[in-house]
């Protein structure tokens, strides 16, 4: 199995190593392509200018002279003299009737900035310089695309490799919520065993001691442990909703762990008097609450105050749960729902993860952590429909 283990991870080491490669190859071909197009451009520019010194040498053209000059490409030119002016520009956008002259100058200077300049000059018999001249070329369309064409390569590559992160990942939480799936239906089904096997046995003691007071406990214990068993197996598959007074759910729940709680934690319910019917799973929805309450109750310590409170809306009822305790950090509350972070020394983590999909994958509501300060406590937003929506 490690072994496997290893070579998977080598096989995947290996296929970024040659992604990596791949991209790099056609990188550095793309910088020779771009070179190379810059040098063929180069040179028709050259050839351009050498055209046009024999022109100005012998006005007698001769028919490859002239097909040179009149062929001058694609690439923006300006032609000026020593002193700088314009005398000739060729593949310039630029009309001489409605533009100024100045919007043609400020073209010059974006030339100048692209590829350094192509002297033309003539010198008579003597060896004076006669004639003093400068050919600007630009870039040709096609040049300038293949410039942005590594960076256009390269968002494609992050889009690629953000949309291969997504799948991984939602694949990953995918195969997680199967495990704990699983497991929930293993729990359910491991404790289930024994469980009848003590229902069995309390049934044949209530018979011999029919008004022992241990046997009343140990039989409100085996029924806590049949609803624990109930919830994992609920966890672990599709489970039911129905109409439910969710108000009378809230008290039942705070109520059981209200007996069961420090003295010093004082529980304040801010409830509607009438009932208020959603569709729900009770079970799931009072394991929920009690993972709300339990880690309320470790942030104060075993003592502050506890508030649960339900507003009500047209299509939605809001739950709180609010305490006195710790806070978190922002860092924290951010990853308090994810599978296996817990901020305790020891607890698996499970909590909130599956109160999260609880909530939000059962019964298509939302969980939250509301608000939360460093030393004055945290409060958890629990938002459940008043009528089912469709599950995604």
């Amino acid at each position: 199995m490690k072994l496997a283990q290893n070579f998977i991870g080598k096989l995947k080491n290996s296929w970024l190593f040659f992604a990596f490669a791949i991209v790099a190859l056609i990188l550095w071909n793309t910088n020779i392509l771009f070179r190379n197009l810059s040098h063929e451009e180069r040179t028709k520019m050259e050839l351009w200018a050498m055209a046009q010194e024999e022109y100005i040498q012998n006005q007698d053209l001769n028919n490859l002279t002239f097909e040179i000059l009149q062929r001058s490409g694609q690439n923006p030119m300006i032609q000026v003299n020593a002193q700088g002016k314009i005398l000739e520009i060729r593949n310039i956008d630029w009309d001489r009737e409605k533009q100024d002259s100045i919007k043609l100058y400020q073209i010059l200077e974006k030339i100048k900035q692209e590829n350094l300049p192509i002297l033309i000059q003539y010198k008579d018999t003597t060896g004076t310089l006669v004639i003093d001249q400068k050919l600007y070329y630009g870039d040709s369309s096609t040049l300038k695309k293949l410039q942005y064409y590594p960076l256009a390569l390269l968002l494609i590559i992050i889009l690629f490799g953000a949309v291969l992160y997504f799948v991984f990942k939602t694949a990953k939480i995918a195969e997680q919520n199967r495990l704990w799936a699983a497991m929930a239906k293993e729990t359910a089904h491991q404790i289930g065993t024994p469980l009848t096997s003590m229902m069995g046995w309390l049934t044949l003691l209530k018979e011999k001691y029919p008004k022992s007071s241990s046997l009343t406990e140990i039989e409100k214990d085996i029924e806590r442990l049949n609803l624990i068993t109930d919830r994992f197996s609920k966890v672990g598959s599709t489970p039911e909703l129905y109409s439910n007074d969710i108000i009378n759910v809230i008290r039942n729940t705070v109520s059981y762990l209200q007996k069961r709680s420090s003295e010093q934690i004082e529980f304040k319910l801010d409830l509607p008097k009438e009932k208020i019917d959603l569709p729900f799973n009770p079970q799931l929805i009072s394991w929920t609450l009690e993972n709300l309450i339990k880690n309320a109750i470790d942030a104060m310590k075993g003592k502050g105050v506890l508030e649960i409170c339900l507003n009500q809306y047209d299509s939605f009822v809001e739950i709180l749960v609010q305490d006195t305790g710790s806070g978190m950090k922002k860092e924290t509350a951010s990853k308090i729902f994810k599978p296996g972070f817990t901020t305790k020394s020891r607890g698996w983590g499970l909590g909130l993860s599956l109160a999260k999909r609880i909530v939000e994958d059962f019964h298509s509501g939302k969980i939250t952590v509301q608000k939360t300060i460093l030393g004055q406590g945290t409060t958890f937003q629990l938002i459940l429909n008043k009528s089912l929506r469709k599950r995604h």
